[in-house]
Parts: structure tokens; C-alpha cells; sequence
């Protein structure tokens, strides 16, 4: 297939998106999307520092997408409006075209990754985008739009890279200064690089003494392999782990070249996190501040769970939260891992004696530590040469990792190398 270049995102001419371009995004989109929160969080007090949370989320596609979308097909010529446009997208930037272009009678072409959230390609239907599921990865599916959009002569709309796009983003940035003025810190997810792009440019206009934090999973450190090469290059930890993100949305093989130009000498620093400390920050974001978010949207708080910013104590902080679309499913898989992670969730075998009174003496231990079972299995084959004995397969719930500890203690006395935790 061939690769034919995006003239609007030519690595060897990058363009280094200003202010103004941020600021006309800012007048021009203000009527057509949601002006989102910047509330301080309860939380604050526990971490030591002014948390505020910019809930991009409640968007109305459910993440910061929307401005980027709108801003680009505002500026469409009348003849691209009518032939309509194609992208590429993992979920959100996609629904944002849809939405937008759906308002503005556009026709819009989405060709997302075979493995992209469900919740996300049906929200694309809804909005009556043409979808198309093309390749394992990211750079897969772009490479195939790419060749779509000439063949169909659609205008090919980058949903990171675009200039556009990033002034768009950027918005986002202008709408934190204004609530938190006196703001120290901006956490900010990074992906292709559009939302920190256009965020480090508002920011830094308007207070150039802010630290902007840009995060990153450990399974897609994209941004951080264009930093170490000097340019935007493929990167082959992504390209690897990519499928396998929680964080779905920051997926991205290469970052873009506009948003790296704009935004690598602004950013000051590059925090990578893993999947476990993004599980937790999604739990807790769910618990503490009633927020569904999706895995790209708890990254910026996972850096902060993670302990890596010590830097932040005693100051105000804004963190943005810049999605929530994450599959019902998947947000239960995500609970379980979370809840394990904090000690909340224990699973481990035990071999019992198969007589009477063996399982009523392992359930009366764990009552007396105080656990709930929530889930037990009898696994007698496991076990061929004990004909007396059987293998109890058992998820218990704690109050917390202490009281996991002490549970644990407890069944150790007892029945000792018969005991298998889950960790070891």
C-alpha cells in the first residue's frame, strides 16, 4: 500500500502552531462545544497539594476532541464540505468528527484499528459516520486512510497533527488559566501530541512560568522516543504494546510532527506510567470524584498516584481528565485489577481436606479476619495423587491492603505451604 504524505503534516517542514491561531480557535468554537469544569478535588488534602481536575470528559462526545474536530472543518473550503472528509482514529477523535461534521453537513470517513473500544466505533455509527475497522495498529489504519481519502478524493484530517487541530486543543489551556489563574502545574496526556501542543501554547502565553507535565504510558512512550532521536520517529515499544493499553486513546506508533515542534521545547517534563497506576486512577476517580474516565483520561493522575512528581507538593495543580469512553466491559476488568492492586481484592488456592468440615473450617477463618468471599472453586482434579484432599480456588474481599496482610498472616498459620496467594 502506498504511503502518501499528509501535506498538512510534512515531518521534513513542520509547523509550529502560535497563540493567535489558538485564540481565533477560542472565539470560533466557543458556540459549539462544552465549556468543561476545572474544579479542585476533595483529594487535594490527602496528596499534600491543590489538585484540580479539567473534566474534558463531559464533552459531548466524551472527550477534549471536540474542540480540535470543529475548529478543522470550520475551516474547510466550501468544495471540501461537500466531497466530506476522512481520518483516522482509535475512538475519540473519530466520534468528535462525526458529531461535528453531522452539525456542520459534512460527510465523514472513519478508519479506526480492528481492536478500538466498542463503545466507541457504535458511538461513530450513531453519529452516521461511514466506518471502516482496517488493521492491528494505529499506523496500520492511518496508512490505509491515507490511500482511501486520495483514491476518494476526501481531505485527509490528522486528529493529533493537524494544525488545526492542535489550535483547537489549545483551547483547553486557555479555559484553565482562566479558572485557575495562580495554577503552578498542568498534567497533560500525551499521545500524537495535539492536546499538549496546543495546551503548552496557551499556557505559556498567557503564565510562562507554569510547568507543563506531559504523561505518557510505559507501553506507548512515543513522546519520549522523539525527544531521545530529536524528531518524531516510529516507535518499536509502542508499536509492541500499542494493542495491549489500557490507555487506548494514547496508542499512537509516531507522534506528530507539528504538535513535536510546537510543543518540545515548551514541555519540561516527560513522565512515563504503567497500566497498573492507571487502573488505580481510574478506580479512584470513580470513587472519589463519581467520574468515569477512560484510561488516557486517568494517565495525568496516574503520574500523580505513581509518586514521581514530588515536585508538586504544596502547589496548585491542574490535571487534565480528557476522556471517558471506555467500554462497560473493560471498565470491569479494569475495577478487579485496581481493587487487587490496592489490596482490596485477593485471590489464592488452598488445599483443604476433602472431609467434612474442611471447607466449613477454611470459610469460618476467613469469617473470623473478617473477608468476604466473593467468588470459590473446587478443583479436586488438580490434586490426583490426595484422594482426601482438594484444591479451592477463592477471590476474597479486604478492607484494604493491611487487612489483606493480616488475612493472609492468619491463613499462613494454618495451613501454611498448602497456601498459594496469587502473587507468589
Amino acid at each position: 500500500m502506498e504511503k502518501i504524505p499528509d501535506p498538512f503534516c510534512l515531518p521534513d517542514s513542520p509547523v509550529v502552531v502560535g497563540y493567535e491561531k489558538v485564540a481565533d480557535a477560542e472565539k470560533r468554537i466557543k458556540s459549539g462545544i462544552v465549556r468543561t469544569p476545572c474544579t479542585k478535588t476533595r483529594l487535594s488534602d490527602k496528596l499534600g497539594f491543590d489538585l484540580y481536575f479539567k473534566k474534558e470528559y463531559t464533552q459531548f462526545t466524551g472527550s477534549f476532541k471536540d474542540r480540535g474536530a470543529l475548529y478543522a472543518l470550520l475551516n474547510l473550503t466550501n468544495e471540501e464540505r461537500a466531497k466530506g472528509v476522512v481520518t483516522t482514529s482509535a475512538g475519540n477523535h473519530a466520534q468528535s468528527l462525526s458529531h461535528q461534521g453531522a452539525l456542520l453537513g459534512v460527510q465523514v470517513t472513519v478508519v479506526m484499528p480492528r481492536h478500538a473500544p466498542l463503545v466507541k466505533v457504535n458511538s461513530c455509527k450513531d453519529l452516521k459516520a461511514n466506518i471502516i475497522l482496517h488493521g492491528e495498529r494505529f499506523d496500520e489504519a492511518m496508512l490505509f486512510a491515507m490511500n482511501y481519502g486520495k483514491q476518494h478524493k476526501l481531505l485527509y484530517i490528522n486528529g493529533y497533527d493537524h494544525p488545526d487541530v492542535i489550535a483547537g486543543q489549545g483551547t483547553t489551556g486557555i479555559e484553565i488559566i482562566e479558572d485557575v489563574p495562580d495554577v503552578d502545574y498542568v498534567i497533560v496526556p500525551v499521545g500524537g501530541g495535539g492536546l499538549a501542543a496546543g495546551v503548552c501554547v496557551a499556557v505559556k502565553h498567557h503564565r510562562p512560568n507554569v510547568k507543563i507535565i506531559a504523561v505518557e504510558s510505559e507501553r506507548c512512550p512515543s513522546w519520549t522516543t522523539a525527544v531521545n532521536n530529536g524528531r518524531p520517529i516510529p516507535c518499536e515499544i509502542s508499536r509492541l504494546g500499542a494493542k495491549d493499553s489500557v490507555a487506548d486513546g494514547l496508542s499512537v506508533i509516531e507522534v506528530g510532527h507539528n504538535a513535536f515542534a510546537t510543543a518540545n521545547s515548551l514541555i519540561d517534563k516527560v513522565v512515563r506510567v504503567s497500566e497498573d497506576f492507571i487502573t488505580v486512577a481510574i478506580l479512584k476517580l470513580l470513587e472519589s470524584e463519581k467520574a468515569v474516565v477512560e484510561g488516557a483520561g486517568a494517565a495525568g493522575f496516574a503520574a500523580i498516584l505513581s509518586g514521581q512528581l514530588p515536585e508538586l507538593n504544596g502547589k496548585k495543580v491542574a490535571c487534565i481528565l480528557c476522556g471517558g469512553n471506555i467500554d462497560v466491559n473493560v471498565l470491569g476488568r479494569v475495577i478487579d485489577r485496581a481493587l487487587m492492586m490496592e489490596g482490596r481484592l485477593c485471590r489464592f488456592n488452598c488445599v483443604i481436606s476433602d472431609n467434612i468440615g474442611g471447607l466449613s473450617q477454611l470459610l469460618s477463618t476467613l469469617a473470623e479476619s473478617g473477608a468476604s468471599v466473593k467468588d470459590i472453586v473446587h478443583d479436586r482434579m488438580s490434586l490426583p495423587s490426595y484422594v482426601y484432599k482438594t484444591c479451592v480456588r477463592l477471590t476474597v474481599e479486604t478492607r484494604d491492603a493491611t487487612h489483606a496482610v493480616e488475612m493472609r498472616r492468619r491463613m499462613l498459620e494454618i495451613y501454611g505451604k498448602d497456601l498459594h496467594w496469587k502473587t507468589d
